[in-house]
């Protein structure tokens, strides 16, 4: 591990305790927490998409707002369900965001995860899948998307006004804006996929399969076999990996009450139809959590491990954690603050 990041699941509502009662809270509250971690060195400021649902939902204002306020922070996405999408805007909206950035985002998108709406998508007026799932849909969507930002020409241009023949690129285009492109695969088969394709790979707390392992040994194959099929691609970049977790250090009487009775374990169960295998909560005193996520072979495997926040306990508290996470465990792991610049990801050789 040489970074880490906060993961917002962007939850809102008016539930008791929540300091996130409505979207703008959530957003506002998002953007602050942004500015804080940048402050503390912590290298990436992620957000999860959902929708039909009280969680961030549109990303890209948020992102922008993030990347015009911060200097050094990452700022993505974890992921962005391409089922939804659009692939010519968000290519735009993308190349938007890479130069306000300063090329300093981490792109996440997928299929998609289960959601609240029965393919909602087709109410977005995405139709024509065959798949109940729309899998099929996510990809033919996201290699156009990949097509655009990369610069290929893609609409036909109108004779009067250019040579016949001529295609048009997206604009605005970012060059290298495809490096900074991830794919959060939920199997090692799409891991695979994934490295044959020279994306980035962004893993999250659940694989939907279960090998009868412990679930940082499933992922840590999972990384290995996307590596494998990159390097066999002939992909000379050196790519980054991400994993997500819960990760909670115990240093005050409040981290206590909200963690500290906390007896977590792996856990297998059905989701989307498959049964799936969920990663566990680390809830521990600093030199306990430092010692059981070196036992975690994905974790020191990947560059990047994404903290998920409980983000309706307030920007304070969730500062909190990442600044107790960067003091007293992060160190032990390999961690570089942003302070020593951008995070590199480990050589294919």
């Amino acid at each position: 591990m040489k970074a880490f990041g906060f993961l917002s699941f962007g939850h809102y509502g008016p539930f008791r305790g929540s300091e996130t009662r409505t979207a703008a809270d959530m957003i506002l509250q998002a953007i602050d927490l942004a500015v804080g971690a940048d402050e503390l060195g912590v290298n990436g400021a992620y957000v999860r998409v959902h929708h039909f649902a009280r969680q961030q939902a549109s990303p890209m204002p948020l992102l922008s707002a993030m990347a015009a306020r911060t200097r050094r922070i990452e700022v993505g996405t974890g992921v962005i369900d391409m089922r939804y999408e659009n692939p010519l805007q968000l290519a735009e909206e993308a190349a938007a965001l890479d130069a306000i950035a300063g090329n300093r985002i981490a792109l996440g998108i997928s299929r998609g995860s289960p959601e609240p709406a029965l393919r909602g998508y087709e109410a977005f007026g995405y139709t024509g899948s065959a798949d109940p799932r729309g899998a099929d849909l996510a990809r033919s969507k996201f290699e156009l998307f990949l097509s655009a930002i990369s610069g290929e020409g893609i609409a036909e241009a109108d004779p009067r006004q250019a040579p016949e023949g001529t295609r048009l690129h997206v604009e605005p285009h970012s060059p290298g804006l495809r490096d900074r492109i991830w794919w959060g695969s939920g199997t090692r088969d799409t891991a695979e996929w994934t490295g044959a394709q020279g994306l980035n790979l962004m893993s999250s707390t659940l694989l939907t399969e279960d090998a009868g392992v412990p679930f940082h040994e499933l992922q840590r194959e999972q990384i290995e076999r996307y590596r494998a099929a990159y390097r066999a691609a002939g992909h000379e970049r050196a790519p980054r990996v991400s994993v997500s977790r819960s990760i909670f250090p115990i240093v005050t009487s409040r981290d206590a009450m909200y963690f500290g009775s906390r007896t977590d374990s792996d856990q297998v169960g059905v989701i989307d139809g498959f049964r799936s295998t969920f990663g566990k909560t680390y809830a521990a005193e600093p030199d306990e959590l430092v010692e059981q996520l070196l036992g975690d072979s994905a974790v020191m495997a990947a560059d990047t491990v994404m903290l998920t926040i409980p983000n309706q306990l307030g920007v304070e508290y969730n500062l909190h954690v990442l600044e107790s996470f960067a003091t007293h465990v992060a160190p032990a792991l390999g961690w570089k603050p942003n302070t020593e610049g951008p995070v590199e990801g480990d050589p294919v050789a």
